[in-house]
């Protein structure tokens, strides 16, 4: 009762049932001032767990907006409170000033004004934000991480879908899938989406607004590979300035109490301790590195783990060669601009050299962009000082940026950040491929032989070995299969349509849900242990072929059946699962591959055991980084072994299965012993276990569409605070 009442106001806030929702995420209350984000989202959560639907929509979407407009905020206060009278902070003592009356008026002018402007903030957020204002709204790292990662519309999803709310739903999804697009659940959850016939191709929306350079900039180098410079330039300009003012948003954040938060506990952290100056030093310190990593943050494109390079040089490149086609003036303001970078660019100075021949008589006022001269002076500003903290107060601070002039850097950090920027985690030769007598001893299984290795393959650290299974233990486990996916009761994705086409279903099987199927009694023992020993015969293999010196775990083990859908295979022109690496995002416009999460980043080596070959499609294929250059293909048949190792040297894909019913059994490994699979020790202790009672550990069967779904599990952090919920794949 009490939870009840209080989630009824929010609950009052919410549309009527049958009333139209508006469109986004419109706000609820307008002109009340926003309440605590990280409360409202801690409340969200705790109502998603108790599934009450309607109370957590309210709270979750309150949350958002509360985190908005608190933004909003601290960019109006801090441009208003910075043109205050009286609020500017004076001029640095110059280096000629001496200890006397001069240089001893400068620190209570400093402080006067420091107090002026805070006085000005206060008040303001007072205004904007209620009692407290900023102080009493601060957002944690980690709920920043969370929104910046759209966990809220993970969860709103999930209450809209209860809520009978299809089309906000979908949205949701598509909102959080935008952020985060490797996310297996969210994943299918879409294609169950695109399948209900209540949710319409437009309700695929983002929630959230989006970067608008990015489509600004988009469009405009869209329209410059087709040579229309005229029509490019405002969307190229307008790109510049609204990446420029979402620098400065980011940068009035920076001013927060959440730096500030950060300071203290990096203080604590290292058990440092200082008077006054030495406070105002380390906040000041932590705001600027904030500030710098503005640029990066701002060129972080949602579900991207790294920036767009160069951010700011690269438009301007784009517009000074879009202006060069009509504006020769603007196009020397531009190309200016980038030598403000990069004064010694060869490009931009043969470009700047071949507009003023072009402008014959020279014309001394034309000069860079104001704002571009501006931000580089600024930014130039900050470093300047954050170099002297890391070389003077022992401060830590990682550059962002490549164009910094060596000039900034004190003499005694240059070596050391050079090999620090050198470094990268592809500057190890990789392994050469040894010749096949190399491996007449690892071959010791029976009937086991090396029928492709690396050099053959095309790449590294691949190879395809034949006889690893015998006709008879292929049909055994293609009965698994089959009989598994009869019972109703799989694993992996319940026999609908796959996540990566629609013109095929997919069915999963895990070796613990066999080896549970096998006690029910739905499927043979026989094939489930069968399951359990193949894997680790591939795991054994696996090691004495790439990592003799090295024990391999295994980290996960699928039995997967891809089945072409009749009727649907004319004309098609998808895979059946597209080009990607197994532990890390591939991006293929630029050939990175980002070992990081949401990837696997733990799996070493992957493997791919196939158990028939009577369907039409289905070849494994390896490509170049590009996803587009096909490098080797696999011809599946039963017992061939497919093994390579799991990173951004073997992208893979599977083109597609247009007839029959293609299975295999994919496995993954690591050296990472914590990563083990644990259920392939729970499934082999099942599997010994004296058989139970009849009907006991029997599957319970829905033959209803499975909604979005999510596991939740309660996570408490160090501090005690309430708990969060995670989402788990």
């Amino acid at each position: 009762m009490f939870r009840l009442l209080q989630w009824l106001p929010l609950l009052l806030l919410l549309p009527p049932p049958g009333s139209p929702e508006p469109p986004g995420l419109a706000p609820l209350s307008a002109g009340a001032p926003p309440q605590a984000p990280d409360l409202l989202y801690a409340d969200g959560l705790r109502a998603y767990a108790a599934g009450a639907w309607a109370p957590a929509v309210a709270l979750l979407r309150e949350a958002l907006r509360s985190r908005a407009a608190l933004g909003r905020a601290r960019l109006d206060c801090g441009a208003r409170c910075a043109a205050e009278p009286g609020a500017a902070l004076p001029a640095s003592p110059g280096p000629d000033s001496g200890p006397g009356a001069a240089r001893g008026a400068w620190e209570p002018l400093l402080l006067r004004a420091a107090l002026r402007r805070a006085e000005c903030l206060t008040q303001c957020g007072a205004r904007r934000l209620g009692p407290g204002g900023a102080a009493r709204l601060r957002v944690g790292s980690a709920l920043q991480d969370a929104f910046r990662r759209r966990e809220p519309y993970n969860y709103l999803q999930r209450a809209y879908y209860q809520l009978k709310k299809l089309d906000l739903a979908a949205a949701a999804a598509h909102t959080f899938f935008v952020a985060n697009p490797t996310h297996l659940q969210m994943r299918e959850d879409m294609a169950k989406y695109r399948r209900m016939s209540g949710v319409r191709p437009q309700s695929f929306r983002d929630l959230e607004t989006p970067p608008y350079w990015q489509a600004a900039y988009d469009t405009g180098l869209e329209l410059l590979g087709h040579q229309e410079a005229a029509l490019a330039l405002p969307w190229l300009e307008e790109a510049l300035q609204e990446s420029l003012a979402q620098v400065e948003s980011c940068r009035a954040g920076c001013e927060g109490p959440e730096e500030q938060q950060k300071a203290e506990e990096e203080a604590e952290g290292t058990g440092s301790s200082g008077g006054l100056y030495e406070a105002i030093a380390g906040h000041w310190i932590g705001v600027l590195r904030c500030r710098q990593r503005c640029v990066g943050d701002t060129a972080t494109r949602p579900g991207r783990s790294f920036p767009v390079p160069d951010f700011l040089p690269s438009q301007l490149r784009r517009l000074h060669e879009a202006h060069a086609q009509g504006n020769l003036s603007q196009a020397v303001e531009n190309v200016l601009s980038v030598l403000l970078f990069y004064p010694e660019d060869e490009a931009a100075r043969k470009a700047l050299d071949q507009y003023q021949a072009q402008l014959g008589e020279p014309r001394p006022g034309l000069g860079p962009r104001e704002d571009i001269q501006r931000f580089v002076l600024r930014s130039l500003g900050e470093k300047r000082q954050l170099y002297y903290a890391m070389e003077h107060l022992g401060a830590s601070f990682k550059d962002p940026d490549p164009w910094t002039p060596a000039a900034f850097i004190p003499e005694a950090l240059r070596e050391k950040l050079r090999e620090d920027r050198e470094k990268t985690p592809w500057d190890r030769e990789p392994p050469q491929p040894k010749p096949l007598t190399h491996w007449k001893d690892v071959l010791l299984l029976e009937g086991v032989t090396l029928t492709q290795d690396a050099r053959q393959l095309n790449g590294s650290e691949r190879a395809v070995l034949d006889g690893l299974l015998t006709p008879a233990e292929c049909g055994v486990l293609l009965q698994l299969a089959k009989d598994a996916a009869e019972s109703g009761a799989r694993s992996g994705y319940q026999g609908r349509r796959s996540p990566h086409t629609p013109h095929e279903r997919f069915e999963g099987l895990t070796v613990l849900k066999a080896a549970q199927l096998a006690r029910a009694g739905v499927v043979g023992s026989q094939g489930a242990q069968l399951l359990l020993e193949v894997s680790e015969r591939v795991r054994s293999l696996t090691q004495a072929y790439f990592s003799p010196d090295r024990p391999l775990h295994l980290s996960f083990t699928h039995l997967v059946c891809r089945s072409a859908i009749e009727g649907e295979q004319a004309q098609r022109m998808d895979l059946s699962h597209p080009v990607h690496a197994d532990n890390c995002v591939l991006d293929p416009d630029t050939g990175e591959c980002w070992r990081e999460p949401p990837a696997y980043t733990y799996r070493d080596y992957s493997g791919l055991l196939y158990l028939n070959d009577d369907f039409q499609g289905g070849h494994l294929f390896f490509t170049e980084p590009n996803a587009l250059t096909v490098t080797a293909q696999v011809r599946p048949r039963c017992g061939r072994l497919v093994a390579f190792s799991s990173g951004v040297e073997n992208p893979h894909g599977v083109w597609a299965v247009t007839r029959g019913r293609r299975c295999s059994l994919a496995l993954w490994h690591t050296w990472a012993p914590e990563h083990g699979e644990q259920e392939w020790t729970e499934a082999k202790e099942l599997l010994q276990e004296p058989e139970k009672e009849e009907g006991e550990g029997m599957p319970s069967r829905d033959p209803a569409p499975e909604p979005p779904s999510h596991r939740l599990q309660r996570v408490q952090d160090k501090a005690g605070k309430p708990p969060r919920v995670r989402e788990e794949l």
